[in-house]
C-alpha cells in the first residue's frame, strides 16, 4: 500500500489545478496514490483530471453526478484510500518541492503518529510570500510525541485540514468524517487534534496556500457564513459524548467566539443587512455553551451584550485620527456616490446601446468589429457606437459608422447610457461599470506568453504596467471569450476577477475559417503582390529583454533573396513595434526597393493571413490564428531562452510546434530550399496544434456572441473541433525547391 493518499476535490479551478497536480505528481517521493474528485465542476476539471490519470496510473479520478461541497467530496474519496496517511489538499494550493519525502522521513522518525502537523506559507496572486507567523509553535514541539494537552498551543494554529497529515486506520477507528456547509474544516480539526494519542510536527514549509485576489469561497459575501454557528455546535456535541475531554469546554467556548467575532469583522463576508442576525446567534450559542464559573475573557465581553453595544466597541477601538481619517474618506465616498446616483438616475440604460473599442480607440478592428457586423445583422435593434482617439482615427471608420471621441460630451454620455460594452482593450480607468451594463473582452489572442498578473514576477516583461491597476479594470468584465480550453485557463489564472468564460471562439477569425479568396486576392493586389507569386509571410512579436522589444532575428534582405523568384517576403511587424526603429533600421527602405513587403499599416492582420501561402513567426500568438487556414507554419526559434526567460511562456512552441523548428538562419533558409517546410510531417504537426488550439472556431462565434449576450438565446455547445478548412490560398503554387 502506498505511504499517502492524497485527495484533492476540485471544483472551478482549472486555471490553477495544473500546478497543483504538477506539485504532487512531480514530487521526488513517489510512494503515493491520489484521489481527485470531480465535485460536478462546470469548467474543463475533469477533462484536465481524466488527461493527467491518462499519463500517472497514481491518479485515479471520481465524478460525482451533482455538487456536493468541499467536505463531502472529501468523504467520496476516503473509502477509496488505501495509503497509511491521509492529506487533503486543496486543488488550487501546491506542494512544495521536497515536501513529502521530508513528511515521511518525519513519520519514520516519529514512529508513526496519529497526526503530523507541518508548516505552511501563504502565497499572493501578486508574487508575495508570507510564513505562517505561527511557526514557533512548530518549532517549540519538534521533539518526540505529544497530545494536545501537553502542547495545548497546537490548537492555536490555524484550523484547517491541509496542514496536517492523518494516519488512516485512526481516522476510520474514530469515525471521521466532513459535514457539509462552509468551515466545515472545524469539526473536523478539534475533534481529530484532542482525541489524538501521538501528534507530531515538522517545522518546514510544505504546502503554499494560495491567497486569491477574488473567488475565495470563505472571502465571498453570502448567508452561508452562519454555517460556522453548526459547525461549532457539532465540536461541542463531540466533547459532549465524551467526559475525557470536557476540560476542553472553555478553551471551545472562547475559540468560537473569538471565531465568530472575527467572521463579523470581516467587511467582505456577510450580507450588511444580515450581520445583526449573525451577531445575535452568535451570542446566543456564546451564553448557551459558556461553562459555569469561567470568567469571560475582555475581548469577548461584546457578546454579553447588544448588537449597537458591540458596534460602539468597535467604534472605540480606534483611534481619533483614524476615525477622522475614516469619516472623511467615507463622506467623500457618499458624497461622489451621491453625485453619481443623482446623474444616472437621469440617464437609465439604454437596453439596445452597444459602445465598442478595439486596440485602445484605434478603429473599427478585431474580435470588436466583427461582433459589431454581426449585431448590425442579427440584432439591427441594437445601436453600435465606436469609440476612437481622435479624428484622425474616425476619418478611417467605415462610412456612416456612428462614433464618440474618447472623453468628450458624447462619449460621456452612451458609456452612461449603454447596456453593452465590447472592447479588446481594458476601458479607461474613469469609466465605471453599471449595475446591469454587460462588459464582453474579446482579448487579442491566444495567450501563448505571460499575461495579467503573472507578468508580476517577470519585471522586464512589465515595464509601463501597472499590474493592480490593470486588474481592477478588469474587475468590469462580465464575459471573456475564449477559443479554447488552454485559453480558458490561463485567463481566468492571469486575471483573478469575478467574470464567466464564454466558448464561443474568436469572432475576428470567423473569416478565416470560411476562407474569402476574393478578400484575399483584394490583399494581394493592395500590397502589390505579383499574380501568381507565393507570400511567404514573415511575423515576429516584440523581445521583452530588450527595452524598444526589437531583435533583429533575420537579414531580411538576404532571406527575400534566398527565396527566389516567384515568390513574395511579406512581413508584418507586432503592433508595439509599428511606430518604433524598427521599420527606419531598413524594413522601410527594403518595401521602397521592392525587395519585400511591409504589411505592418494594413488595418486588418486577418487579411495579411488570408493572403499569405506559408507564415515565419516566431513566438507571436498570430500563428493560432493561422492554423485556421491549415496552411504550412514554420517557427524560427534562435533566441527561445532568452525569451522564454524574460517574459515567461505558457506554451513551449518549440516543443508543440505546428509545424517545423529552425533555430538559426542556416535551417531556415534549407527548409525553404529544400520544400522540407510543407511536408508530410509538417502537416502532422498542424494537425495537433489545430486539434488543441482551434477547437472552439468554427466560423459562427461573433453569431454566437451575439445571440447568447445580446438576444438572450441559450449558448450552444462549443463546437467539437476546428471548423471546415478553407482551400489554399487561391489555388496558387506552394513554393516549391529551387
Amino acid at each position: 500500500m502506498p505511504r499517502f493518499s492524497v485527495i484533492v476535490p476540485v471544483y472551478k479551478v482549472q486555471a490553477y489545478l495544473h500546478a497543483c497536480l504538477d506539485s504532487v505528481l512531480g514530487q521526488s517521493y513517489r510512494d503515493i496514490e491520489v484521489i481527485a474528485v470531480d465535485d460536478r465542476s462546470p469548467d474543463g476539471c475533469g477533462e484536465i483530471l481524466d488527461a493527467y490519470a491518462a499519463r500517472d496510473e497514481r491518479l485515479r479520478v471520481l465524478h460525482l453526478e451533482e455538487n456536493v461541497g468541499l467536505g463531502r467530496a472529501r468523504n467520496a474519496a476516503m473509502p477509496h484510500a488505501t495509503g497509511d496517511y491521509l492529506f487533503f489538499l486543496d486543488s488550487d494550493d501546491t506542494l512544495t518541492p521536497g515536501a513529502l519525502r521530508a513528511l515521511a522521513d518525519r513519520l519514520d522518525e516519529t514512529g508513526d503518529p496519529d497526526v503530523l502537523v507541518f508548516d505552511y506559507a501563504r502565497t499572493y496572486w501578486w508574487g508575495g510570500t508570507r510564513r505562517n507567523v505561527l511557526s514557533h509553535v512548530l518549532t517549540e514541539a519538534a521533539g518526540s510525541t505529544f497530545t494536545a494537552a501537553e502542547r495545548p498551543g497546537i490548537l492555536e494554529l490555524l484550523m484547517v485540514v491541509w496542514n496536517k497529515v492523518y494516519r488512516r486506520d485512526f481516522v476510520e477507528r474514530e469515525g471521521f468524517t466532513f459535514p457539509p456547509g462552509y468551515y466545515e474544516d472545524t469539526p473536523w480539526t478539534f475533534p481529530v487534534l484532542l482525541s489524538a494519542e501521538r501528534i507530531a510536527t515538522l517545522d518546514r514549509i510544505c504546502l503554499y496556500y494560495r491567497q486569491r485576489r477574488q473567488g475565495n469561497i470563505l472571502s465571498t459575501t453570502s448567508r452561508k457564513h452562519f454555517d460556522v454557528h453548526e459547525q461549532y455546535a457539532r465540536v461541542f456535541r463531540f466533547v459532549d459524548a465524551r467526559p475525557a475531554l470536557a476540560h476542553w469546554r472553555p478553551f471551545l467556548h472562547a475559540k468560537m467566539g473569538e471565531h465568530c467575532l472575527d467572521i463579523l469583522s470581516k467587511p467582505d463576508r456577510l450580507p450588511p443587512s444580515d450581520r445583526a442576525e449573525f451577531f445575535r446567534r452568535t451570542a446566543e450559542m456564546f451564553h448557551a455553551h459558556r461553562p459555569p464559573g469561567v470568567r469571560t475573557p475582555a475581548e469577548l465581553r461584546a457578546l454579553e451584550g447588544g448588537y449597537a453595544g458591540y458596534l460602539l466597541r468597535r467604534r472605540a477601538q480606534r483611534t481619533g485620527r483614524d476615525l477622522a481619517r475614516r469619516a472623511g474618506q467615507v463622506r467623500a465616498a457618499t458624497a461622489a456616490r451621491a453625485v453619481r446616483a443623482r446623474s444616472l438616475l437621469r440617464r437609465p440604460l439604454d437596453p439596445d446601446l452597444a459602445v465598442y473599442s478595439a486596440f485602445s480607440h484605434r478603429g473599427m478592428y478585431g474580435d470588436p468589429a466583427a461582433v459589431y457586423r454581426a449585431a448590425r445583422e442579427l440584432a439591427p435593434h441594437v445601436r453600435g457606437v465606436w469609440v476612437v482617439a481622435d479624428e484622425e482615427r474616425a476619418a478611417v471608420l467605415p462610412p456612416d459608422t456612428p462614433y464618440v471621441l474618447l472623453d468628450s460630451p458624447g462619449y460621456r454620455r452612451v458609456t452612461e447610457r449603454a447596456t453593452y460594452f465590447v472592447n479588446n482593450v481594458n476601458w479607461p480607468w474613469a469609466l465605471a461599470k453599471r449595475p446591469g451594463s454587460v462588459h464582453v473582452h474579446t482579448h487579442q489572442g491566444t495567450p501563448l506568453k505571460y499575461m495579467g498578473a503573472d507578468l508580476l514576477g517577470k519585471p522586464g516583461a512589465r515595464l509601463h504596467f501597472d499590474v493592480p491597476r490593470m486588474l481592477r479594470r478588469a474587475d468590469r468584465w462580465d464575459y471573456s471569450l475564449v477559443a479554447n480550453r488552454h485559453s480558458e485557463r490561463v485567463w481566468e489564472g492571469a486575471f483573478p476577477c469575478h467574470f464567466t468564460s464564454l466558448r464561443s471562439g474568436s469572432p475576428r477569425n470567423d473569416v478565416l475559417v470560411r476562407g474569402d479568396e476574393e478578400r484575399a486576392r483584394a490583399t494581394r493586389e493592395r500590397l502589390g503582390v505579383p499574380a501568381g507569386d507565393t507570400v511567404v509571410l514573415y511575423a515576429p512579436t516584440r523581445r521583452d529583454y530588450r527595452r524598444d522589444g526589437l531583435v533583429e532575428r533575420i537579414d531580411l534582405a538576404r532571406f527575400a533573396a534566398d527565396l527566389g523568384e516567384g515568390r513574395t517576403l511579406v512581413v508584418r511587424l507586432h503592433p508595439s513595434l509599428a511606430d518604433g526603429p524598427a521599420r527606419g533600421l531598413g524594413l522601410a527602405e527594403l518595401h521602397r526597393r521592392g525587395v519585400l513587403v511591409d504589411a505592418t499599416d494594413e488595418p486588418e492582420v486577418q487579411d495579411v493571413l488570408l493572403a499569405a501561402d506559408v507564415l515565419v513567426t516566431d513566438y507571436s500568438a498570430v500563428m493560432v490564428d493561422y492554423a485556421l487556414l491549415d496552411r504550412p507554419i514554420v517557427i524560427h526559434a534562435d533566441d527561445w531562452d532568452a525569451f522564454r526567460a524574460s517574459r515567461g511562456v505558457y506554451v513551449d512552441v518549440t516543443a508543440e510546434a505546428p509545424g517545423h523548428v529552425t533555430r538559426s538562419y542556416r535551417e531556415l533558409a534549407w527548409l525553404f530550399a529544400s520544400g522540407t517546410w510543407a511536408d508530410a510531417e509538417s502537416a502532422r504537426l498542424r494537425a495537433a496544434f489545430r486539434e488543441r488550439f482551434c477547437e472552439f472556431d468554427d466560423g459562427g462565434a461573433a453569431e454566437r456572441v451575439v445571440r447568447t449576450l445580446m438576444l438572450g438565446e441559450p449558448m450552444p455547445d462549443p463546437p467539437a473541433g476546428p471548423g471546415l478548412l478553407p482551400a489554399q490560398a487561391g489555388g496558387r503554387d506552394l513554393l516549391t525547391p529551387s
